[in-house]
């Protein structure tokens, strides 16, 4: 049997289960009268937000096709790249589209399910998940497999090294639109929620001394709903790029590696197996009524362990069948990237937990006011970047030298691709536990604005908790996963590169010494890029929380009666202000991505684009770890406090702690969490643009 047919009917099963627990989740009952209100309030903010972003970004792939077709007719790349790139940022789209849609379902039916038991609102929030993470696994397999099987059929003629050259060749392409797609999404959606957040939490909560989700705070549907476009459907373009991206660039070294299309089968098949071994743990995901941390913690962990455990077992015996027992290292290559995905998650959890000593410790620093609640953030997400570097960078030299880099240089970049292959094949469900906790987020506001009983509320309020912890888990795997496929990715390029020179027969060598001028100066720029894309969504965040800051004050003064709860709050215009801020200030760090690297090859040569992509990625990984990590622990440092510690809610302690929390919504949930796209974006954008660059650049 041919083993690659796996890859198609993996896509099959994944959509199948995926619609399968759709069904489960929208069978459930909504609720009172209230609960289905607010969740259609919630739900059509999120859709006319969808609708506005995905015309928007529209017309830049629009613009795109037509110069990427400019660039086809002229030569410089395969006839079918601009049809690759619509494709991917087209499946991008959709998979956070589906995701968010089950999400904006699922939110009131979580909330009334809490009110039968724990357990119960957590198969529903975790069902809806696990749609978003099915769905992610199943269109990236489906459009793999699809161009794949077209490709091969097209350039069927040649022989198999050529063959399989001109398929990744087309194929890494549609990660470029997939990594655009990936962005917009990330970028607008993280300025949305944020904007929301920040502004609901320093009105409602500093000033005015109302509850979180209270449904006066005029802010709060817009906060609702801002989960769902950032951290759901951003969430789900972002690791549909990765999973896409590391298989294609895991594909395009098969060549160099002298393993033909059984190079190629690994990873599509690696993912195949991955959606049987996520659907099979999503089973062992259950829980008991104790709400404490550890407990449900232990319960999301049982089917990510189960998952990665049947990863581990399976993949011996593919790799042994297809590659034979003389490299075996690559299984040790995938076992490699697998273990590492797991430890990344689980010291991400360690210093984002309020279960954990380092975010218990921070919340202790709100006794003395909210200077030495940031000063305590930023040192812990500093700190916190020591362990995952050392894990990426063992996991990088163990997948080299295990694959057989000691031999074959080419072969020890196969394993690090294989690698980030391994740690993604879990995605099904590891993306299942992070886009939970929107869905338990928003459960639990709909719990506190219907007015639902304290038992209800303190099981939403256990479900929201851990949804922070695992959204902080998922930020870590994301970006570590990021730091391998761009790794990956920057092998593909310079691979890419010397096809294209052996082709055109260009006068051309690499010379990646760290003392050669352009890649100096390209190791610079790419270090620069991610502070500078950070602080671009960091003050766009800012400024669109200063308008909603501006229209909650408004509305608390002019709505007579709103305070006392006898008036309703204006929804719609702060959902309104969100939108229209978040599709302005999402162009220039798109924009920035984009451009950079076809600049910098224009001017420093491909050798300086290799260095930016090098600068670029060691920069990046560290940043986005750091600011996510801060932001995580500031915000369980607030819900420890508000669970009863150091004065509980509406102590000073609380109100410097919010402070805390505000500071790092745009670290954990904006910058942080799109840098990881960014430093795979510049390896796309190059690898499209290689030969381009080669042609014109001022430095050969």
């Amino acid at each position: 049997m041919d083993l690659l047919l796996l890859a198609p009917i993996g896509a099959i099963i994944a959509l199948a289960f995926a619609g399968y627990l759709a069904y489960s989740v929208l069978k459930q009952s909504e609720g009172t009268e209230q609960m289905k209100k607010i969740a259609a309030a919630v739900r059509e903010g999120a859709n006319a937000y969808l609708k506005r972003q995905y015309t928007g970004v529209a017309i830049f792939f629009a613009v795109m096709v037509v110069i990427l077709s400019i660039l086809a007719f002229l030569g410089y790349l395969n006839p079918f790249v601009p049809f690759a790139f619509l494709t991917g940022g087209f499946f991008s789209g959709l998979s956070g589209y589906f995701g968010m849609k089950i999400a904006t379902s699922a939110n009131a039916r979580t909330a009334n399910a809490a009110k039968n038991s724990l357990n119960s609102g957590l198969r529903v929030a975790f069902s809806s998940g696990a749609v978003m993470g099915f769905v992610v696994v199943g269109l990236g397999l489906l459009d793999l497999s699809v161009w794949f099987y077209f490709l091969k059929w097209i350039f069927r003629n040649l022989d198999e090294a050529q063959q399989i050259q001109n398929i990744t060749s087309a194929m890494l392409t549609f990660g470029m639109g997939a990594s655009s797609m990936a962005l917009f999404a990330r970028v607008g959606g993280g300025i949305f929620t944020k904007a929301a957040d920040v502004g609901a939490d320093l009105v409602g909560k500093v000033e005015a001394g109302i509850p979180e989700d209270d449904p006066r705070n005029p802010a709060v549907i817009a906060d609702n709903v801002g989960d769902n476009v950032g951290d759901v459907a951003g969430m789900g373009a972002d690791l549909y790029e990765s999973y896409v991206g590391s298989i294609v660039s895991t594909s395009a070294l098969a060549v160099a590696a002298g393993l033909g299309f059984s190079g190629v089968t690994i990873p599509m098949t690696m993912a195949a197996i991955g959606v049987l071994a996520s659907i099979i743990g999503t089973f062992f995901v259950r829980s008991g009524e104790q709400a404490e941390q550890k407990v449900l913690l232990a319960a999301l962990r049982n089917g990510t362990y189960v998952s990665g455990g049947l990863i581990a077992i399976i993949s011996y015996f593919l790799v042994t069948a297809v590659l034979g027992t003389a490299h075996i290292g690559v299984y040790y290559a995938i076992l490699s990237g697998l273990l590492a995905g797991i430890l990344i998650g689980f010291f991400t959890e360690y210093y984002t937990s309020d279960t954990y000593k380092p975010t218990q410790k921070l919340s202790g620093t709100s006794l003395t006011g909210p200077a030495t609640v940031i000063i305590g953030g930023i040192s812990l997400g500093m700190f916190s970047t020591a362990i995952p570097v050392v894990i990426v960078g063992i996991a990088v030299l163990a997948s080299y030298y295990l694959a057989g880099g000691a031999q074959s240089f080419s072969m020890g970049l196969y394993g690090v691709g294989i690698s980030a292959v391994g740690m993604l094949s879990t995605l099904g469900i590891t993306l299942a536990t992070d886009a939970y906790g929107p869905v338990a987020d928003n459960a639990g506001g709909i719990a506190e604005m219907s007015h639902l009983g304290p038992e209800v509320r303190r099981r939403t309020d256990a479900l929201d908790s851990l949804g922070n912890t695992t959204a902080a888990t998922g930020k870590g795997f994301a970006i570590g996963s990021a730091a391998l496929t761009a790794l990956a990715l920057i092998a593909a390029y310079k691979e890419e590169v010397e096809l294209i020179v052996k082709k055109e027969n260009l006068q051309f060598a690499f010379d990646l010494t760290i003392i050669n001028p352009p890649v100096l100066i390209g190791l610079f720029i790419g270090g620069m890029l991610p502070f500078v894309f950070a602080s671009l969504t960091m003050e766009a965040v800012g400024r669109a929380a200063q308008m909603i800051v501006v229209e909650v004050r408004r509305q608390f003064r002019e709505i007579k009666g709103l305070m006392e709860g006898t008036a309703q709050a204006d929804y719609a215009t702060c959902v309104d202000i969100c939108t229209r801020a978040a599709q302005k200030e999402m162009l220039a760090p798109a924009l920035l991505a984009v451009i950079a690297p076809i600049v910098v090859g224009l001017i420093l040569g491909v050798n300086g684009v290799a260095g930016m992509l090098a600068g670029a990625t060691v920069t990046g990984f560290v940043l986005a770890i750091m600011m996510a990590n801060s932001g995580g622990a500031w915000d369980n440092a607030k819900k420890y406090i508000e669970a009863g510690n150091h004065g509980g809610k509406g102590s000073d302690s609380h109100k410097a702690a919010v402070v805390g929390d505000t500071v790092g919504d745009p670290f954990k949930d904006t910058s942080g969490p799109a840098i990881n796209i960014l430093i795979k974006l510049l390896s796309m954008v190059s690898i499209v643009f290689a030969a381009f660059v080669l042609h014109n650049s001022l430095l050969k």
